[in-house]
């Protein structure tokens, strides 16, 4: 066993001062207890010299894309939107391989932990060579994103995305997407392979994920939710839902449903589930979303750089629906950043202040945290989110000494970290009981760094 201790902590009842926290070395909490008296606690204890908080789980990743941030940002001559986003993702991705995959994760994987990530979702859907047919190893593109994650200390719930057509009504596959495609038996293939060599390892969970209502057919959903079910019951699955305008009026060309009203009455959507930015929902939709108990994957930073559109998070929040934030394109890698954002636009939106709060909270940074908190380790199905005995020992130790952290005590620690930061507040980095980031520095990051600059300039 391994003891620290934190002059205060955020507990899931709220802050505490003179927290022991016992955790064994399999990385899980086992004991939690507060005093009254800092000299009751261990002497043998390791201390932390700042507030320690939870991690944050990163609900939402496309790990090569962070190697695409800021390639995409020069305009075209006509209307750029997601759309035409996609066209500079498809010629981009074209020259991975493994080894490069590898690469571009371990790289991101080191940003969102010293970001305050402890756990990423990754959401994985280039299977293939670059000419469309299948690597010997099918689950071979995979074990290298997973590998990335066992380097660099991040936990990682890694969901295989099934992906069959290029739109709505099973509309043939463009050329960009060759590297995607597969039936629901490969698909489950790769899963299998997957749980067959890391079902043992803490640090890894495997999911599914359903790339979009554009790429799969209804058959394809039922029987690959189907198939996974039988294989892993309690894992979770993920899927792409009414991101852009443009997929809420195909949907409603083909089915004459909206892309989220479609899944709530034919995807059997439980709190297994996370519907990834549902941005274009109407009431109806909020309030079955809600009901569900599924998770919406709120990716703020990325659906302003695309154009997407707002999410109505006060209607949502206001009915008792989960969330959780992602940083999916990774145009930026910043905790502070998603759940500013998540408030600031919705301040924009009603022309008022301190939106997103709870009654016994009335912080609106402690309220944002804890919410992305439970939110993302339902969505990811890991216990995390909790210093509490039986979840993972995830932690961040924020720095008490920037200015903007002076004299700041409780709630106040949370409001001035988000909102008053003008760098990142998050000074060391726990996860499953390992420090992987001491002083905003990560061992690894270095070697790491190197081999991406190879692959960038493979890559340019």
């Amino acid at each position: 066993m391994t003891t620290l201790f934190a002059p205060t902590a955020l507990l899931p009842e709220g802050w505490a001062d003179n927290v022991l926290i016992e955790y064994d070395k399999e990385g899980w909490i086992v004991g939690v207890d507060s005093f009254k008296n800092p000299q009751i606690s261990s002497s043998e204890a390791e201390y932390v010299t700042g507030p320690l908080i939870p991690g944050m789980p990163n609900i939402h990743s496309h790990a090569f894309q962070r190697a695409m941030a800021g390639l995409a940002e020069r305009a075209s001559g006509k209307k750029d939107t997601f759309w035409s986003w996609r066209d500079t993702m498809y010629r981009f991705l074209a020259f991975l391989e493994p080894d490069d995959m590898e690469a571009l994760a371990a790289q991101i994987f080191i940003e969102m932990l010293k970001a305050g990530y402890t756990t990423v979702g990754e959401f994985h859907y280039i299977h293939h060579q670059k000419d469309g047919s299948p690597y010997p190893e099918r689950s071979i593109m995979s074990r290298h994103i997973i590998r990335a994650a066992l380097e660099t200390g991040i936990a990682v719930t890694h969901m295989p995305a099934l992906y069959a057509y290029g739109g709505f009504g099973e509309k043939p596959p463009a050329e960009g997407q060759k590297r995607f495609l597969n039936s629901v038996p490969q698909l489950m293939r790769i899963v299998e392979e997957l749980h067959g060599e890391y079902r043992t390892v803490q640090q890894v969970t495997l999911g599914l994920a359903h790339h979009s209502l554009r790429a799969v057919s209804p058959e394809m959903l039922r029987e690959g939710t189907q198939a996974f079910r039988k294989f892993l019951p309690d894992s979770p699955i993920h899927i792409h839902a009414a991101e852009q305008t443009g997929e809420v009026e195909g949907c409603l060309e083909w089915s004459k449903k909206r892309p989220v009203e479609w899944l709530l009455e034919n995807g059997n959507i439980d709190d297994k589930w996370c519907l990834v930015h549902c941005t274009h929902v109407n009431d109806d939709e909020i309030k079955g979303l809600a009901k569900s108990g599924a998770v919406a994957g709120l990716c703020p930073t990325t659906e302003a750089n695309l154009g997407d559109g707002i999410f109505p998070l006060v209607k949502y929040f206001n009915e008792g629906g989960a969330f959780a934030i992602g940083s999916d394109s990774h145009i930026t890698v910043s905790v502070v950043d998603e759940l500013r954002w998540l408030e600031y636009i919705q301040r924009l939106v009603y022309r008022e202040r301190t939106i997103i709060k709870d009654h016994d909270i009335p912080s609106v940074g402690a309220t944002l945290y804890d919410r992305a908190l439970s939110g993302g380790a339902k969505a990811l199905g890991r216990k995390t989110g909790k210093i509490e005995a039986g979840h993972r020992a995830d932690f961040l130790v924020l720095d008490p000494n920037l200015p903007f952290m002076t004299g700041k005590i409780r709630d106040h620690i949370l409001d001035a970290a988000i909102f008053a930061a003008n760098e990142n507040p998050v000074r060391d980095v726990m996860a499953g009981g390992r420090w992987v980031v001491k002083n905003r520095h990560h061992k690894r990051e270095e070697a790491v760094l190197e081999k991406f600059r190879k692959v960038m300039g493979k890559l340019g």
